[in-house]
């Protein structure tokens, strides 16, 4: 399909679809779309070139997306020197912006909100260093983004628990009368690859292989690592974005105040709502829990996902913690 800011319904008929949540979704090239997210990464192909400073974060849906926003735009954000007194206090507004407005109007998501307006933004005016998000598999991203030096962060969380989120944060999309949507169909879903962006697997492999041949490029992180070791993770993501940290108080305080904990006690984040898909920030804040789909799957369907995920990972090096 050749890269166009206008997707036709003909166009569209061509593609595979699949019903998700009963969302139709549209597969082109081995991964699925809804049709707007489909016509903005055209747009975002056709009209994107990236800078050799650009920072660009990716991950599946429901992988620890708004965390990573926060903490790569307080880390960067704690670089410069017009920000070097932020203060470890919510009192004080101005001094950080986490209070004022939602991760994601700082670091807007190019195909969800970017490139979704008409006609696209001109992005080409932003002061360095930029700092978007996409959910685009690898293959899929601008080839500008693939050849810069620009700096790819990937988060992947175990597939167990992002099924759960997923599950969690789509049925907020429902209504009363409708009810939650059966978790056994969304289960089937996803272990067939159906889901935005998806297929899972293959969404992670892609970036994990990367990560591989290009590490100064790709930065591979874990959800589960994150939350097991944030002083040693956040770190690793400061020296990977050139902004390391000068002491262990400064790498303190950026975790403190990109914690779910925090976020979600914030006004903002209480009430304030997504401009862009019209849902509650609140609803990017849930649990943020290692092990919650204990909570949702029967022991088959564990057993399932669990050989399914072996055989998807088998000989790649990536392991989950489950």
């Amino acid at each position: 399909m050749a890269d166009s800011s206008e997707l036709s319904k003909s166009m569209l008929d061509q593609l595979p679809t699949e019903s998700f949540w009963d969302i139709p979704l549209y597969q082109w090239e081995g991964f699925w779309y809804r049709s707007y997210h489909l016509e903005a990464t055209m747009a975002l192909r056709s009209h994107f070139s990236s800078r050799d400073d650009d920072i660009i974060l990716a991950s599946p849906m429901k992988t620890g997306t708004t965390w990573l926003k926060a903490l790569c735009f307080s880390i960067v954000n704690a670089a410069n020197p017009d920000n070097e007194t932020l203060a470890k206090t919510d009192e004080d507004h101005h001094r950080d912006p986490l209070v004022e407005n939602h991760p994601a109007i700082y670091v807007q998501t190019l195909e969800v909100q970017v490139y979704s307006a008409k006609p696209p933004p001109d992005v080409s005016s932003m002061k360095s260093p930029r700092l978007f998000h996409t959910h685009l598999p690898y293959k899929a991203l601008p080839d500008s983004i693939k050849t810069t030096n620009c700096k790819l962060v990937y988060i992947a969380r175990n597939p167990k628990d992002t099924l759960v989120s997923m599950w969690h944060f789509f049925n907020k999309l429902r209504t009363p009368e409708q009810g939650p949507y059966p978790f056994e169909k969304a289960f089937e879903l996803f272990i067939n690859g159906v889901s935005h962006f998806g297929p899972f697997f293959d969404h992670v492999l892609q970036y994990w292989n990367q990560s591989l041949k290009s590490p100064d490029k790709v930065l591979f992180l874990k959800y589960e690592d994150l939350k097991r070791d944030p002083i040693g993770e956040v770190k690793k993501l400061a020296l990977f974005l050139g902004k390391p940290f000068g002491d262990e108080k400064e790498v303190e305080d950026v975790i403190w105040r990109c914690s779910l904990e925090r976020l979600k006690s914030l006004e903002v984040n209480k009430n304030g709502v997504d401009p862009w898909v019209g849902m509650q920030n609140s609803t990017y804040f849930r649990t943020g829990i290692v092990g919650d789909w204990k909570n949702m799957f029967s022991d088959e369907m564990s057993e399932r996902l669990d050989q399914i995920t072996e055989q998807k990972l088998m000989g790649s090096g990536l392991h989950f913690q489950i």
